[in-house]
């Protein structure tokens, strides 16, 4: 039998692969702060946004999770998701790696890790390859896609 804090995990992973973003925000908390390369400290409604965002804009998604593991506390799994990034067109397959921590039946905090330098050149292509590793092109690809969050979120009315 699965702890139930695995179980939470597997709905979110299970909820992302079928573009269920309802069902991946029953999984947060209210405040809940989630963290990756890009996004840097969202929180409460702006992390479950973004998670909304990501799935209306996805092309060709495919998801795939495993090694997902839980205690009352805390949580990891890996995931894999394959699409084409909607600027350029290009194939992405970006490996990732979470890390949650626990309250309340929901997840309070959820941390992603992937390389942004890798996933900068199967988006950017030559560029990306090239200086994708750079502070100036990093930060570009955040501020980007913070932008991209706050427009979704004011043309949604998402306050």
């Amino acid at each position: 039998m699965s702890h139930p804090n695995e179980e939470i995990i597997n709905k979110f992973y299970s909820s992302f692969a079928a573009k269920n973003a309802q069902g991946m925000i029953e999984c947060y908390s209210d405040d809940v702060h989630f963290n990756d390369p890009v996004f840097k400290n969202l929180v409460g409604i702006k992390a479950k946004a973004m998670w909304q965002m990501l799935i209306e804009r996805s092309s060709g998604l495919d998801l795939k999770f495993s090694n997902i593991t839980a205690n009352d506390t805390t949580g990891s799994a890996d995931w894999v998701a394959e699409y084409n990034f909607s600027k350029t067109g290009r194939k992405i397959v970006n490996r990732i790696h979470a890390e949650f921590t626990f309250e309340n039946g929901k997840i309070k905090t959820h941390n992603d890790t992937f390389s942004l330098w890798k996933w900068a050149g199967m988006a950017l292509g030559f560029k990306g390859y090239l200086l994708g590793f750079t502070p100036i092109v990093q930060n570009q690809i955040r501020k980007e896609a913070v932008g991209g969050l706050e427009l979704y979120m004011k043309r949604k009315r998402i306050k």
